[in-house]
């Protein structure tokens, strides 16, 4: 038996994708989203996948993560396929974990800078400290407890082509696009 989905699936999909939606518009706020337990996931990653993901969707799974209940659940519930990194619309797993494969994930081009994965990241704990944030859709400055901020600057130095990222902790959600330039503290 696969773990639940939503239970009101078109109501919550909604305020899922609206909640991503919020967090990637304002960088560093972290933003609660509701989702299934008993996934292997957060609940928040769990409702990003529901979201998300659909066939076309190419998945890579950090080796923490990638169990056969989890696959089954997430082809069960977006019938999303798995991939290598190359080939990855979204990479899922702790930062230990996603950080060594970043080079190989897609990072669009100058044409296309829209053809590129986005993480999600599993965190121990997401807060407004840390790396100080600013750029499209900060008013000032905010601040983001980021696993590796020299990752992120280097990321966001690359623009137009770069990564957006998700940030997950239990029912907690926070994002960095591209756009936002990270300043190590």
């Amino acid at each position: 038996m696969t773990a639940p989905a939503f239970t009101d699936t078109p109501r919550e999909a909604a305020r899922a994708f609206r909640a991503a939606l919020d967090a990637m518009a304002r960088p560093g706020r972290i933003v609660e989203i509701a989702g299934p337990s008993g996934t292997g996931l957060s609940p928040a990653a769990a409702a990003l996948v529901l979201t998300l993901a659909d066939r076309g969707t190419g998945i890579w799974l950090a080796p923490a993560l990638d169990t056969p209940g989890l696959r089954g659940w997430i082809t069960f519930h977006t019938g999303a396929g798995f991939t290598a990194p190359e080939g990855a619309t979204f990479a899922l797993g702790p930062w230990e974990e996603i950080e060594p494969i970043l080079p190989r994930l897609p990072a669009g081009q100058p044409d296309y800078p829209d053809r590129s994965a986005t993480p999600i990241i599993e965190c121990q704990s997401l807060s407004k400290t840390g790396a100080r944030l600013t750029g499209p859709g900060i008013r000032d400055s905010a601040r983001l407890s980021l696993p590796d901020s020299p990752a992120f600057a280097a990321n966001a130095a690359a623009f137009p082509c770069g990564l957006d990222f998700f940030f997950t902790c239990g029912a907690h959600l926070a994002a960095l696009p591209r756009t936002t330039h990270v300043e190590v503290c």
